[in-house]
């Protein structure tokens, strides 16, 4: 079931496409086409351009799930280390691994503190 395209969506989808898609160019548009990249004029969610769907959209992780999920957007959780927002994968606390590692090396530094008494 297609949706209309929020604002946010569609202003992410025009970045993504100038800074990113190797087809468009400022001068021609889109260069396969001859004409205006399909993209930049895009309201509802639905049919994408190949290329777009599978090498400029995983760019962004947030607005493809957005994007290629049926019914409401998935709800973005923010990493309690880096405050950066991810898409929490089943009990992912953390954006990455690099994050996890600080989190679990905080952890065992306070576990330290207080088994040495330097609390």
């Amino acid at each position: 079931m297609s949706r209309e395209l929020m604002r946010e969506e569609r202003q992410a989808i025009r970045r993504l496409v100038t800074k990113w898609c190797a087809n468009y160019d400022k001068e021609y548009g889109c260069l396969p086409l001859d004409c205006e990249c399909y993209m930049l004029g895009k309201c509802w969610t639905g049919a994408y351009c190949r290329y777009f769907r599978e090498a400029v959209l995983p760019l962004d992780p947030l607005l493809e799930a957005a994007l290629l999920s049926d019914g409401p957007a998935p709800e973005p959780a923010l990493c309690p280390i880096c405050g950066k927002a991810f898409l929490p994968d089943g009990r992912t606390r953390y954006c990455s691994p690099a994050c996890a590692r600080a989190a679990r090396l905080k952890k065992q530094r306070g576990y330290m503190r207080k088994y040495r008494g330097d609390v």
